[in-house]
């Protein structure tokens, strides 16, 4: 139906510019509308005999580019629980959330991304290719000195090791960068919408593996009693291990990607992107300075004042009065369906004529979560004994982690479908 709108739409400006063209420039924008015209009326039929199975490929490898971009992550979010285990205090703590912040700062450098290139080696390609070799380089070289800046006289190196993985993640964003852009050409017109699937799963699995799986295959505790009839001072992976693994994955899927994967231009997206480094950050100084877009970051940039303590400090607090790390990255397990499902069913009600009132029926229960954590943190002492903890503690843990990520796929799916 919109198609339909926008082909008639397209064939009334033509015929209104033809009854209007006096000179050879308006002759030649007559051709170009002419033929995107014939292109759009042709294309249906095309991508109804391709369909979804045509683009298979395409969607599989943007799924496992989208995890490969998660496995950075999640080593980031598994290294606050390590120092935890190490007696860090919650400034150094506070230090190496630095890390994080490349992917909040991306979009100070995508137009770069996006404009700079080499034509003949491909938009996207031109940048994803060299900065997953750089990661994949990085990760090798941090598996010879990670344990160096973990382990230091006094203590793990904080500056060190929180400057380390800032150029980790910047890596890891610029890629984010490079990945979303190719995925608008990969995908046709109707089969786009797979490309959010594909990050938000692809991430998803890329931070259990790197985060969840990790942690539980490093402590000994839990690969003695889950995995191993002998048992053995230390666990399955080691950090340096996980790294050399990653680092050659990344650096054996690049080189396939490069020589293997050709990438085709979109006629429709290259008119829309911008051609020039000025152009790009032009356009992109002219939204910001929009009245609307300014209340909004404004907004976005103060929304989690009132949780940010409670969802950073909770899980580092549960491990210093007792609870397993391991045990706690196992309770992401059953969160990752739910993770998958609650954008699915929550999307429907973000895309209306107003998705703020979303938004705002969501963060009182938000912010009363930050009371329930603190409940948290105060009975876990309560409820311990020598053997661990029993049952029904894990399974109020559990349960408080399900609401937890229901209030936040709210205040991400709001974020999402309006920036």
């Amino acid at each position: 139906m919109t198609q339909t709108k926008d082909s008639r739409q397209r064939r009334q400006n033509y015929q209104f510019s033809a009854m209007n063209s006096n000179d050879q420039n308006c002759q030649d924008e007559e051709e170009g509308d002419r033929e995107t015209l014939l292109q759009d009326s042709e294309a249906p039929v095309h991508r109804g005999l391709a369909g979804l199975k045509g683009e298979l490929g395409n969607i599989l490898l943007l799924l496992f580019l989208y995890i490969l971009q998660g496995i950075p992550l999640g080593l980031a979010g598994s290294i606050p629980l390590i120092l935890q285990g190490k007696s860090v205090s919650y400034t150094d703590q506070a230090i190496f959330s630095f890390v994080f912040w490349p992917f909040s700062l991306k979009l100070l450098w995508a137009p770069l991304v996006d404009s700079l290139y080499i034509k003949k080696f491909g938009r996207r390609k031109s940048w994803l290719v060299p900065t997953q070799y750089l990661i994949g380089l990085f990760m090798m070289y941090l598996s010879l000195t990670v344990d160096d800046l973990l382990a230091g006289e006094h203590g793990p190196d904080m500056l060190a090791l929180t400057a380390t993985f800032f150029l980790f993640e910047f890596l890891a964003a610029t890629q984010d960068i490079a990945v979303d852009g190719w995925a608008l050409t990969m995908l046709s017109r109707e089969n786009v919408g797979y490309a959010s699937t594909c990050n938000s799963v692809g991430q998803t699995a890329g931070y259990f593996m790197g985060n969840v799986l990790f942690l539980a295959l490093e402590s000994a505790d839990f690969c003695n009693k889950y995995l191993r009839s002998t048992p053995q001072p230390k666990g399955m992976v080691t950090l340096p291990d996980f790294l050399f693994f990653w680092g050659a994955v990344f650096l054996v899927t690049t080189t396939l990607v490069a020589l293997l994967k050709k990438e085709h231009t979109n006629a429709r997206v290259n008119r829309e992107e911008t051609q020039s480094v000025k152009e790009a950050y032009g356009l992109l100084l002219s939204i910001v300075k929009m009245p609307a877009v300014l209340k909004f970051c404004l907004m976005i940039l103060t929304a989690k004042i009132g949780f940010s303590a409670a969802d950073a400090v909770t899980g580092l607090k549960l491990v210093e009065r007792g609870v397993p790390k391991e045990h706690l990255a196992l309770l992401a397990v059953p969160m990752v369906p739910l993770q998958i499902l609650l954008p699915l069913i929550i999307s429907k009600y973000t895309a209306g004529p107003k998705p703020l009132n979303v938004f705002h029926k969501a963060m009182p229960f938000r912010l009363l979560m930050g009371l329930e954590f603190a409940f948290l943190v105060w009975w876990t002492p309560h409820v311990s004994h020598e053997g661990g903890f029993p049952l029904y503690y894990y399974f109020t843990l559990l349960l408080s982690y399900a609401l937890h990520q229901v209030t936040i796929h709210f205040y991400h799916l709001f974020h999402r479908y309006n920036l």
